[in-house]
């Protein structure tokens, strides 16, 4: 065993008990970006020698008797999206190939207050859009269970890096499924929380009314560990079980899907009937028109998209990447009316998600519909829709945790967990994982 396969809770265990420093495990962490990452390509920028004088200060401080929580000592990564004071962030984009962040993002801030210390950047999918592009500023992560595979977008480099084990942790963000996509793709752990809870300060917007900052994590358990200092919450309780609670199993919203692979249906079959079996009750619902829910998203993220980016898409050659910039053009042909009937449709789909979690405490249906795409599915660059079922829930603003659920061949799967609180759907998704080993497992290499 070695101090990166400790889970979070474990490392601060060993720092406590003097079993470790917190400069022995950073540089244990660097050690493991300088042996992986050069086949992975999740990091963009490593900043050892910040790293290394911060965790000589965590070291001091908890020497000092001086302990900052769960976090203290504990490195993460960051997307390139996230403002981290005089590093920088560039969105992935040859846009922004000379911008250094002016300060640290608020969500930053808070994890640096808890003792956390920032190791470098991971890459996105340019201004968190569409991917994986060529042309891009950087190219796209490999996914570590197949290189040939891509990792989903747009937080690419934060759900690789977790997954090849050179970080138990990595903050993203979630327009349309960029926290919870990658982790299924990956075999790791994804919150996306309710909307507006986690604050966007300090962080480059893709459409703000649909934007949302969340963890990526080796284990539910570091997840809500990492979600409560983001949030600037207290420790969020896993225990209790299943026992007594009622979910409602979305199968119509997938089964009958062109698209979905029969091994997802089965793996959300067995799921379901794992958690039946640790206690919960399981009834079939269903939901809003899934078609609808994600063209209402569609269109505002087009059109918000456009209304942030348009100032600079002047002139005849603009610096954006290809698919960047068809994305950002497709926003042109809407309307003022076309918005207004997507935010009135969203509002009434927010109503009718509440109404069903009044019936059940949660609700359960796959993250995406299939195994990471290979990258030659986009070798003709352009924009290649993967389907998932994580756009609606960025439109009604619930939290939604993806959880590994198995595997199809080599690659893995994810189940989505929403529910009207994040409380909720970690506590479902942390006694899912106590009843089966899928987040167990790892790439072999790693």
């Amino acid at each position: 065993m070695t101090l990166l396969t400790l889970s979070i809770t474990d490392m601060g265990r060993a720092l406590r008990r003097g079993q470790c420093t917190v400069v022995e495990l950073v540089r244990a962490h660097l050690a493991a970006i300088d042996r992986l990452d050069p086949d992975i390509g999740a990091f963009v920028a490593v900043f050892a020698a910040q790293g290394l004088a911060d965790a000589a200060t965590a070291d001091a401080e908890l020497q000092a008797g001086q302990d900052r929580g769960p976090l203290h000592g504990i490195p993460f990564a960051i997307k390139d999206l996230i403002d981290v004071a005089g590093w920088p962030v560039r969105a992935g984009s040859r846009r922004l190939s000379d911008r250094i962040a002016p300060a640290d993002a608020q969500v930053i801030a808070r994890m640096r207050a808890a003792g956390a210390i920032p190791l470098g950047l991971v890459a996105t999918y340019e201004h968190a859009l569409v991917g994986p592009s060529s042309d891009s500023l950087y190219p796209a992560p490999r996914n570590p269970w197949d290189h040939a595979h891509i990792t989903g977008g747009s937080s690419s480099g934060a759900a690789a890096a977790v997954a090849a084990g050179m970080v138990r942790l990595a903050i993203g963000t979630d327009t349309g499924g960029s926290v919870r996509s990658p982790s299924s793709y990956c075999g790791v752990v994804g919150l996306k929380p309710r909307y507006g809870l986690v604050p966007t300060t300090g962080v480059l917007p893709l459409s703000p009314s649909l934007d949302h900052i969340g963890p990526i994590a080796r284990t539910v358990a570091e997840a809500a560990l990492a979600f409560a200092v983001m949030a600037g919450q207290g420790s969020y309780d896993l225990s209790g079980g299943l026992t007594g609670l009622r979910l409602g199993y979305a199968r119509a919203a997938f089964a009958d899907d062109p698209q979905t692979l029969t091994q997802v249906t089965g793996a959300m079959d067995t799921a379901a009937s794992a958690l039946t079996l640790a206690g919960a009750q399981l009834r079939l619902i269903d939901l809003p028109d899934i078609a609808d829910m994600e063209a209402a998203g569609a269109i505002l993220i087009h059109a918000e998209a456009l209304a942030v980016h348009r100032p600079h898409l002047t002139g005849t050659a603009p610096d954006y990447g290809r698919m960047a910039y068809q994305s950002l053009i497709a926003g042109v042909e809407l309307t003022d009316v076309d918005v207004t009937l997507a935010r009135q449709a969203a509002a009434r789909y927010r109503a009718e998600i509440d109404a069903i979690l009044t019936q059940v405490d949660a609700i359960i249906l796959p993250t995406t519909l299939t195994t990471a795409p290979p990258f030659s599915a986009f070798a003709g660059g352009e924009a290649v829709w993967t389907p998932m079922r994580t756009l609606p829930f960025n439109v009604t603003g619930h939290p939604a945790l993806s959880v590994p659920m198995g595997f199809a061949g080599r690659l893995p799967l994810g189940m989505q967990i929403v529910a009207g609180s994040e409380q909720m759907a970690l506590r479902i998704g942390a006694a899912f994982e106590s009843a089966t080993d899928h987040s167990a497992q790892s790439p072999a290499y790693s």
